[in-house]
């Protein structure tokens, strides 16, 4: 099977489009024909191991899994003799960040792994970036208490994890407003934002909003310059460590004091937030931004536009 191999940390370059051997399914896992993937900003991170901790979940000194790709949509050609909840011929789509592997033609998932049917109006490209920003964004929200009477700012609103913020924090009952480019702004009014800010006109962080929580999707401001948009104990999280790791530190010690503070929650996926993701995109609550598609033969030219950081939403992969 044709799979994107990278055998050393590096730039996007590093990867390339090689014969593998196709896997095969143990008792408990399903083998899936893989019809779209992402890239996104895990891959990117594990590819390059630019944060040197990632090593010691990827491999230190080199990659010990050399297939990337955590999002997938395909179809099942096999099962595993002790697999029960799913058939042969199902499509699904999931999410992997421990093993990887959809970069690929083919991949294995265990069966208890954090997948679920695609329902049946969507497409392989429409399902498979439902999960990554999705699973970032409520495990953001949720910390956060995002529900009915909250007011929520999202800065990178046109993300694929801000973008999935900006509509499940409306489905969660809050008031959202939002901020991005000029070329973007009718975008984030039609997924849910109320007031949107064209950072590129006006600077957020001086506005007159109180919020309950301001949600810095992709890691560009701090919780210094937005300190003055929270409510007395209003929570402020981003999606990056912060300049010297502060937010790590910022997280341990601003809730001793009761007030405004910093969150740093750990992402987890479970088979509930699959579901729910699930739920809402089947009903069309929640539709993942796309940017560009390309195929799998172009995925060096993907990671490159992804780490241009002009991307908006997602990046679809597509196999041959």
């Amino acid at each position: 099977m044709k799979a994107a191999i990278h055998t050393q940390y590096g730039p996007p370059e590093v990867v390339s489009v090689q014969e593998v051997d196709k896997p095969v399914p143990s008792h408990h896992e399903v083998l899936i024909r893989i019809y779209a993937t992402t890239v996104n900003r895990t891959d990117c991170g594990f590819r390059s191991a630019e944060y040197f901790v990632s090593r010691f979940f990827s491999g230190l000194f080199k990659p010990k899994y050399q297939i990337l790709g955590n999002e997938f949509a395909g179809r099942i050609e096999a099962i595993g003799k002790d697999v029960s909840t799913y058939k042969v011929g199902d499509r699904v789509f999931g999410y992997n960040d421990s093993r990887f592997g959809a970069h690929a033609e083919y991949m294995t998932q265990l069966e208890t792994g954090t997948m679920a049917i695609i329902p049946e109006h969507l497409s392989y490209a429409e399902a498979a970036p439902i999960l990554e920003g999705g699973h970032y964004a409520l495990s953001d929200l949720y910390p956060a208490n995002v529900g009915p009477g909250k007011k929520i700012l999202v800065n990178g609103g046109t993300g694929a994890i801000g973008s999935a913020a900006v509509q499940l924090a409306r489905h969660l009952g809050a008031e959202v407003d939002a901020v991005c480019a000029t070329p973007h702004l009718e975008l984030l009014r039609s997924l849910g934002a109320n007031r949107v800010f064209d950072y590129t006109q006006e600077d957020f962080t001086q506005s007159d909003g109180a919020y309950d929580f301001v949600f810095d999707a992709v890691g560009k401001s701090s919780f210094g310059r937005c300190k003055r948009l929270l409510k007395p104990k209003g929570i402020y999280i981003s999606t990056e460590l912060g300049r010297n790791g502060q937010n790590i530190w910022l997280a341990l010690i601003t809730p001793i004091f009761g007030g405004k503070k910093v969150l740093f929650p750990l992402p987890t996926i479970d088979k509930t937030m699959v579901e729910l993701l699930k739920t809402l995109a089947e009903s069309g609550e929640y539709k993942p931004v796309v940017d560009r598609t390309y195929d799998l033969s172009q995925i060096v030219e993907a990671y490159q536009y992804v780490e241009s950081r002009q991307k908006i939403g997602n990046v679809i992969i597509t196999m041959p």
